[in-house]
């Protein structure tokens, strides 16, 4: 059956062994987009349907969704065998992530004694830590082993292996970390010549368990790695963490971290697959918090009230005050936290982020109250609008005004991240709604201030 058609048949249109039949001959990663159009059930049957080391590969890539429910629709010992010959860390986070409490107990309690070890080490690790995305599947060798040994080794091992990057060669009597040989220079070195002597002149880089996944992410793409070693405070290896596990979870970090920066929970779910209640308790906490922050914009304006009444102009510039206000402290907080996530500065160099937004924030301010002046003037000239006769200083106004607010704007949203850090806060929680809420606020009382200044005496 041709794949584009399979693609989007109904389940009832095609039978479970053809479909299968088809997908058997298409890549893991197209299997998955496939098998995500159809319900847990029909996946289940399918996957029954495939060799048993494809339906394990198709269970090990993170984008296929409801793999809790997949499992559960399957005989209980086909899923379990299943799991077996999934890969360790994608194992660990099923059993983490998608699988409830009575599930969970009843799947490890068929465990084979090897499997079951491996999950009780991966998941007493922190979450976010190297030790809960690494694998305990990798090759490792006495450094007495010859270069021949060693590939002869490799060629037994490799099906039981999720990836082989590198050899790890370790002390024979205490197991701890010598060196660590790529593929390439193995395969390229004597076969009599001893293993450790197709090494590359350095220490081996490597992690701790608890080493945080962000920083783990950092040190493969500084050093140019396939995968580190994680040994603990022996140097002994206990497993690796590869290059595909660190990218699946800066995408989880980063998905998190768009979700804070939107104003609200990270949802955990594919967009898809999280229920109706549970994006309501998502986003409606945020939403109510920066509800009750806007409130406040009524109250500054009932303080005004008075000047409002006699200079009614001023009311049309509010929006852009407050969205320019706005709008430059978003952008300042973006940059920020972009900066703290790759570690292009320090919760110590808030004061060199404030020497330099400052300077920048006026620049900026300046070019806006610039443009805000001018608009005046040119409404005023070209008839399109009549300010009254003091429209000149209506113009100077919203000049002072855009330059004070983008001004703290800017200030305010580069030296939120910090306090969010120091206060041991994601920054991502600085999030751009919330920053401009606050500049929304304080805005109003910069932009009612300047004109109280100006005005005074004529409108007010």
């Amino acid at each position: 059956m041709n794949a584009a058609i399979t693609e989007i048949l109904p389940a009832e249109a095609v039978s479970a062994p053809v479909l299968a039949a088809d997908l058997a001959r298409r890549h893991v990663a197209d299997i998955v987009v496939s098998l995500n159009e159809y319900e847990a059930a029909f996946v289940a049957a399918v996957l029954l349907e495939l060799p048993r080391a494809l339906a394990a590969d198709v269970l090990d890539q993170p984008e296929l969704s409801r793999m809790a429910a997949i499992l559960k629709a399957m005989p209980l010992d086909r899923a379990v065998g299943l799991i077996e010959e999934m890969s360790a860390d994608r194992a660990a986070d099923l059993f983490r992530y998608d699988l409830s409490e009575p599930e969970r107990h009843r799947f490890v309690a068929k465990l084979d004694a090897a499997t079951k070890a491996e999950l009780v080490c991966l998941l007493a690790y922190p979450e976010h830590s190297a030790g809960a995305i690494m694998t305990t599947e990798f090759v490792s060798v006495p450094d007495d082993w010859t270069v021949a040994r060693t590939l002869e080794h490799v060629r037994t091992v490799e099906r039981s292996r999720e990836t082989v990057y590198a050899i790890y060669v370790v002390d024979p009597e205490i197991g701890t970390l010598r060196q660590a040989v790529s593929l390439r220079r193995l395969i390229a070195a004597e076969p009599g010549a001893p293993v450790g002597s197709a090494a590359a002149r350095r220490e081996p880089v490597s992690v701790s368990p608890l080493t945080d996944r962000e920083e783990v992410a950092r040190l493969i793409a500084k050093y140019n790695l396939l995968a580190v070693p994680v040994v603990d405070e022996k140097q002994c290896v206990l497993g690796i963490v590869t290059v595909d596990d660190v990218i699946d979870a800066m995408i989880a970090e980063t998905t998190e971290d768009v979700h804070k920066l939107g104003g609200m929970e990270a949802l955990g779910l594919p967009y898809r697959e999280i229920g109706f209640f549970s994006m309501i308790h998502k986003r409606a906490g945020w939403l109510s918090v920066l509800l009750l922050g806007e409130m406040l914009t009524a109250s500054v304006l009932q303080h005004y009230e008075g000047a409002l009444e006699k200079a009614i102009v001023l009311t049309l510039f509010i929006p852009l005050i407050m969205s320019s206000g706005g709008n430059s402290g978003s952008q300042a907080t973006s940059l920020i936290i972009r900066a703290l996530a790759l570690r292009e500065l320090a919760p110590g160099d808030w004061w060199r982020v404030a020497l330099r937004e400052l300077p920048t924030g006026v620049t900026l301010g300046a070019i806006l109250g610039a443009i805000g002046f001018v608009r005046v003037v040119l409404w005023q000239k070209l008839g399109f609008y009549d300010y009254g006769e003091h429209w000149l200083l209506v113009a100077a106004t919203v000049g002072a005004a855009l330059l004070g607010i983008v001004t703290f704007g800017s200030l305010t949203g580069s030296m939120l991240p910090f306090v969010m850090t120091r206060l041991g806060f994601d920054p991502a929680s600085a999030s751009a709604p919330f920053v401009a809420t606050l500049v929304d606020v304080s805005g109003l009382a910069i932009y009612f201030s300047i004109a109280s200044l100006i005005l005074s005496g004529t409108l007010l």
